[in-house]
């Protein structure tokens, strides 16, 4: 039997409807194409990695805003239905947030967001969520919210020696690096080159001390997923897997990570479980249908001793 997480972690961030069509090419400057199907699905960043830690065991509450529509009445019944506390999810006047995303054949996608009821989740109604977040393991954002939000987010945990894990997407050129501590930023390899302005993970370490980081995971396609802390760099490697749907799996990773890494294991460890966790989600179509439970890691990793022998495997790793 799977063990059941002890971590209790509070997730800030955004809540979607996503509506997905599917084109034979993106369409061109003034060029209207049709589309040869339509889905609507659960998303935004923060209900994703919400969801995938909830899946993982944790116990979790998400500080989120939706709007007084049937898709937010429908999207906190899913949300409680899989066990996520919503008892600090804000219910506003006017529509859930909603994204238009558009996949072509080859995989492509244009993306139209509308912020929706998650401009809600102002200053002020953050700082109602004190006492919620300087009590939790650790706290779990992303940069889907009005920065101000996420900044006064970051200073609470802060000042109550919360940690903070800071999933930096999408990168914003205006975030104060080195106002706010982080504990664990985690980005892809194309953002962490435009944080740092490089792509030498020697340059990262040396900037972390700066940015007021403490631990840098950078995830990077199909090899090996870095740990850079300010002394050494070190790897940890992929899940191999054929993915069918890459949507989600960086949720799944952040999710994944914080719900273990709240529960006091090493980093690497964590990671170990969250980069199975990403590969898993791919083998499903949508950002939340394929987030895979405690359960199914577990089994994975054990199925797949030799991820943990520090050997690298080879296989896609389906998120960069």
């Amino acid at each position: 039997m799977a063990k059941t997480s002890t971590a209790s972690i509070v997730v800030l961030g955004s809540l979607n409807i996503d509506l997905i069509t599917q084109v034979d090419h993106l369409p061109a400057p003034g060029e209207t194409v049709a589309a040869t199907g339509l889905e609507k699905r659960f998303g935004g960043k923060g209900a994703n990695q919400a969801l995938a830690a909830t899946r993982q065991g944790a116990q979790v509450t998400l500080i989120g805003c939706l709007g007084d529509d049937p898709d937010g009445r429908d999207y906190r019944n899913h949300l409680r239905r899989e066990g996520v506390n919503c008892s600090s999810l804000n219910t506003v006047r006017g529509g859930t947030g909603t994204a238009f995303i558009s996949v072509d054949a080859q995989g492509e996608n244009q993306i139209v967001v509308i912020l929706g009821a998650n401009a809600g989740l102002t200053p002020p109604s953050v700082k109602m969520q004190r006492s919620r977040i300087a009590v939790t393991k650790l706290l779990l954002l992303q940069l889907e919210l009005p920065l101000e939000s996420v900044l006064d987010a970051i200073h609470i945990a802060n000042e109550a020696r919360v940690p903070v894990i800071l999933n930096a997407s999408p990168v914003r050129a205006d975030f104060p690096w080195g106002e706010v501590t982080i504990d664990v930023l985690i980005l892809n390899e194309t953002e962490t080159a435009s944080v740092f302005g490089a792509a030498d993970p020697e340059q990262w370490k040396d900037s972390l001390s700066a940015k007021r980081i403490r631990h840098l995971i950078t995830t990077r396609g199909g090899k090996s997923t870095l740990i850079v802390s300010k002394t050494a760099v070190h790897e940890v490697p992929a899940h191999p897997v054929t993915p069918v749907d890459t949507v989600g799996a960086g949720d799944s990773f952040a999710g994944a990570f914080a719900a273990h890494y709240g529960e006091g294991i090493a980093i690497e460890e964590a990671v170990r479980w969250a980069n199975t966790a990403a590969a898993l989600s791919t083998l499903k179509s949508g950002a939340q249908e394929g987030v895979p439970r405690r359960g199914d890691v577990q089994s994975a990793l054990a199925a797949n001793a030799a991820g943990f022998s520090g050997v690298p495997l080879r296989g896609l790793h389906p998120f960069g």
